[in-house]
């Protein structure tokens, strides 16, 4: 809460030292602001009887439960910030206990200090829900800056592909007029992610075999592989932006990237809420000329998911059965990033 604050958690049983009287006013229209995703505003309105004897607030703040929360979770243990009264609004922040785009209730008391430590309380205010924010692009500079110490030396490539079943193929000629959709990007990942559950586009891989210098013959999405030359998709035509540094309690780690037409809705989406990188000069994904001609880089110690944000005709590339196996071990779809990896997590939320 601020520097002052304490952080106590009780129950019942250890409330008895508090005493309440009516003389304290309670909190009322309870105004939540300024929400990011470990921080909030918090203010209210108070009759003013009495006012002057309120050293201090009690802040009742916890995760909304949902269906499939514990039933038995004890009710009546509470999470208090206690905090000196100040000005209001206040600012709560800590992200010891605030994680992004999580529902919270908060509740609110006056307290009156008295000389034996106790306090004198107000009636509780009434409860009100708010949900904290994704992260902002500080936070996500914070997880570029962590994949760009793992990222490793940058390798040749030429052609980006997308592994789906033969089904997918077939809706897409037969409903879409041959050109595959964007879609809404799933939960995998950081839980803090922007693009998650909101930014639209066709996932693409551009993965290398180190021996080889082309794409892995195995898969976790499908036996059908649709491959597009690079420069059809990147170009100084479009914008690079970095979405996300994540893992799966696995030794290798995940990079998103967005790749987005300048100017098309996407990248207007992009522009407000990721950080924009160097097409030409970064640590995951490069497109650069020498003697005239486009030349594509990636880099090698991460997985790159690249996401395009507009439809793309299946008639720029080709699609063809590939010879390996489907590994369905390594599909990322709505995977949960691990929230204790030291390489992969900042210091806020999850």
């Amino acid at each position: 809460i601020c520097c002052d604050s304490e952080y106590v958690a009780r129950n019942k049983s250890q409330d008895s030292g508090i005493a309440e009287m009516e003389e304290l006013p309670v909190p009322h229209n309870i105004k939540i602001s300024n929400i990011t995703c470990d921080s909030f505003k918090i203010s209210w309105e108070m009759d003013s009887k009495s006012k002057d004897r309120i050293t201090h607030y009690f802040i009742d703040l916890n995760k909304k439960e949902n269906k499939n929360s514990n039933k038995f979770k004890h009710k009546d243990v509470p999470t208090k910030l206690v905090a000196k009264a100040v000005p209001l609004p206040m600012t709560v922040r800590g992200h010891w206990f605030l994680s992004p785009r999580t529902e919270y209730t908060v509740a609110v008391q006056t307290a009156s200090k008295q000389v034996d430590g106790d306090y004198v309380v107000s009636e509780w205010s009434e409860i009100i829900e708010f949900c904290t924010a994704d992260y902002s692009k500080v936070h996500l500079t914070q997880l570029l800056e962590k994949a760009e110490v793992i990222s490793g030396r940058m390798l040749k490539f030429s052609v980006f592909y997308r592994n789906q079943h033969k089904e997918y193929f077939d809706y897409v000629r037969e409903h879409h007029g041959n050109a595959m959709q964007p879609s809404v990007k799933d939960n995998s990942g950081s839980h803090g992610s922007p693009i998650s559950g909101k930014l639209e586009g066709i996932f693409f891989s551009c993965s290398t075999e180190f021996n080889t210098g082309k794409p892995p013959q195995d898969s976790p999405y499908g036996r059908y592989r649709f491959e597009i030359a690079a420069e059809k998709l990147f170009n100084p035509n479009t914008n690079l932006y970095f979405g996300d540094f994540y893992c799966m309690y696995t030794a290798y780690h995940y990079v998103i990237l967005v790749i987005a037409p300048v100017g098309s809705p996407g990248d207007e989406f992009c522009k407000q809420r990721l950080p924009q990188l160097n097409s030409k000069d970064n640590k995951f994904l490069t497109c650069t000329e020498e003697d005239g001609v486009l030349v594509y880089h990636h880099a090698q110690d991460v997985i790159l998911e690249v996401i395009y944000t507009d439809p793309v005709d299946l008639s720029l590339g080709t699609v063809a059965e590939i010879t390996g196996h489907q590994l369905m071990s390594l599909s990322t779809a709505n995977a949960k990033k691990d929230p204790s990896c030291k390489t992969c997590n900042i210091s806020v939320g999850r």
